[in-house]
């Protein structure tokens, strides 16, 4: 078996908006094997296999990140690559303080 990492990591929501990434295949492996069995779904699958036949030396490396993205993507738990930009209005004077 072979631990190799991605080119790539993978960053994944987990919780309340906490980011994980997941950079080898033992990675992958540890976050597949932790997924909470009512969330999984036929994509699920798929990553776990390309997983195992990654660490087998079957497929690439990159195969078995497309198949985690694949999956991260239908279930929702993929990290936006954008951080969404926060922005920030004047306090409008005059009216107490508060924005009108």
């Amino acid at each position: 078996m072979h631990d190799r990492t991605f080119s790539t990591p993978v960053a994944l929501t987990v919780g309340a908006g906490y980011k994980r990434t997941i950079a080898s295949f033992s990675e992958m492996h540890e976050f597949l094997t932790e997924f909470p069995p009512s969330r999984r779904r036929l994509s699920y699958g798929a990553a776990v296999k390309a997983c195992e036949a990654a660490r087998a030396g079957d497929i690439s490396a990159e195969a078995a990140c497309d198949a985690l993205i694949t999956f991260a993507v239908t279930a929702g738990i993929l990290w936006p690559a954008a951080q969404p930009a926060v922005s920030v209005k004047p306090v409008a004077r005059g009216l107490g303080g508060y924005a009108a």
